[in-house]
């Protein structure tokens, strides 16, 4: 039976991974698809078809913001991994792009990232154009159903046209599997001015391994990190490592994001980070953060249950006080079975990320890309209000974004949030708590959740870091999704889920004690497609 299985299992792959099969669900740029399904994004990025997962070869060139992204062409679930593509010039705006990178008889094409490689070091450039190059996982399955240990490895492959054409690299793997590594996967690369080679950060199950390379092509292991240190649920994965400058001053810290299923904040996936030093061979944590860490909790990204996977831009045209980073707007405990059949899953918003200080140590703030802002279509204000109970504020489009301030009381106990319905008597709520010091998303009435029973099993929760009476709120409401920066950002929640009609109504409500509305402001917003 087990001969059997693998019998079959070698000839799927091999029909899978042939191009001329693989090829012919390829997307062609001139037939976009309507993007008017049920629950389908309007202003997140989702594929024109089929199955997404984690963002991938993230990479700013000649004016164009690269997004490769998880991809099987032929279901709208996880099958043989290729790499998607779309480009931005805009962060807000897609265009879908054939297919860039294909499985083989090497293996399918995991998660990684993509570089420009300024100084040709890897040879592949020609004329005076710098080639992109991508490097990613190399997952092959006929060696993990055989029982081996050694079924990842990293390749990479470079283009000469702007990203459009990939050429796989004839000596791959360019990192073979030292021998009995499991999970050994997801690289992501970046040239290091201070010891002057690439550096990629690679997850390998509970631990981050770093290695170091002159040309791309060599690479020597410079040291391992993580074991016993932070959230460790489930398989460390979809690393990141970059600086980042304290705005303001002359600090600049290290920033190490690790992606980890399951074992999130709410239960299943999640994206936790590490801040400190890193000397090109070693990556070492602040101090302060040891012991908020060493008791297996994490610092969490995105507190939600739907942001995974997120990882940065290279070569991005921002400061040094600013990162560009996008997620995956899913869970792995229900991404497979939720009520979608054109497409499957969708990205967060683009976010740049800053650093803020807190008691505690750094920390990292998410803010918006300021490029959605050309989505506003229409504005309405809400006057100054005392929330006692609950306030009307009417009538909601399907899409839009709302910025409001709130006072919050001195003292005692009480609750403010939103509250979304729709006329078949669903509700989304989302708000926060003083009694927990808690931000809060509840969506166990938003909708059908036939599908999973992980999906709506009670409140998710975050913390709130600042201790200011004056609570900032902005959101964006997708079609069936929400994004939350609280506080300019430095506690974040995204959160997705399935009304059977469009929520269309919007009150303000607070329990316990009166809280004072300052201002808000409801911007309809345009659909990118």
């Amino acid at each position: 039976m087990n001969r059997y299985f693998g019998f079959c299992l070698s000839i799927f792959f091999l029909w899978a991974c042939n191009p001329s099969a693989s090829e012919k669900t390829a997307v062609n740029p001139a037939d976009e698809t309507k993007y008017h399904e049920q629950y389908r994004p309007q202003f997140h990025f989702s594929p024109p078809q089929q199955w997404m997962n984690d963002p991938n070869g993230l990479v700013y060139f000649d004016g164009e913001y690269h997004l490769f992204y998880q991809h099987y062409p032929d279901s709208n679930v996880w099958g043989p991994m290729h790499w998607g593509h779309a480009i931005s010039t805009d962060l807000v705006h897609w265009e879908n792009l054939p297919i860039a990178l294909y499985p083989d008889s090497a293996g399918y094409i995991f998660s990684g990232s993509a570089v420009v490689d300024h100084q040709n070091t890897s040879g592949f450039g020609e004329g005076n154009q710098p080639p992109l190059i991508a490097m990613y996982t190399i997952h092959d399955p006929i060696r993990e159903q055989a029982g081996h240990n050694d079924w990842e490895s990293q390749g990479i492959a470079y283009s000469n046209d702007r990203g459009r054409t990939w050429t796989k690299y004839s000596g791959n793997p360019v990192i073979p599997n030292p021998g009995n590594e499991r999970d050994f996967r997801d690289p992501k690369v970046r040239w290091d001015e201070g010891s002057n080679q690439w550096i990629v950060v690679l997850a390998v199950q509970d631990h981050v391994a770093f290695w170091g390379s002159p040309d791309l092509k060599s690479w020597q292991h410079l040291s391992d990190w993580g074991t016993g240190i932070g959230a460790h649920g489930g398989v460390w994965e979809c690393p990141d490592l970059f600086p980042l400058k304290y705005p303001g001053s002359d600090v600049t810290k290290w920033v190490l994001i690790v992606n980890i299923n399951p074992g999130g904040p709410n239960g299943g996936s999640g994206s936790q980070y590490f801040i400190g030093e890193f000397d090109g061979m070693e990556f070492k944590m602040d101090d302060n953060l040891a012991n908020q860490v060493s008791d297996g909790q994490g610092i969490w990204l995105d507190y939600g249950k739907d942001d995974y996977a997120g990882v940065t831009w290279a070569d991005a045209p921002l400061p040094p006080e600013r990162r560009l980073w996008i997620g995956w707007m899913s869970n792995w405990e229900y991404a497979t079975v939720v009520p979608t059949t054109a497409w499957r899953s969708a990205c967060t918003l683009p976010r740049e990320l800053t650093l803020f200080q807190t008691d505690l140590g750094y920390r990292l703030a998410s803010h918006p890309v300021q490029a959605l802002q050309q989505l506003r279509q229409d504005s309405r204000l809400i006057d100054a209000a005392v929330i006692d109970g609950s306030l009307d504020l009417g009538k909601i489009p399907s899409t839009f974004e709302l910025e409001l301030e709130l006072t919050l009381p001195d003292e005692g106990n009480f609750s403010v949030g939103l509250l979304l319905e729709n006329e078949n008597m669903e509700s989304y709520r989302i708000g926060y708590s003083s009694e927990n010091n808690r931000f809060y998303s509840d969506r166990t009435q938003a909708g059908d959740h036939r599908f999973s029973d992980l999906f709506a099993e009670g409140l998710h929760t975050a913390p709130r870091l600042s201790t200011n009476r004056q609570l900032k709120i902005h959101a964006y409401f997708d079609v069936a999704s929400v994004e939350l920066f609280a506080d300019d950002g430095t506690t974040v929640m995204t959160e997705i889920y399935f009304p059977t009609s469009p929520f269309n109504h919007l009150k303000l409500q607070a329990e316990g004690i009166p809280v004072n509305l300052n201002s808000a402001t409801i911007y309809t917003l345009h659909s990118i497609w």
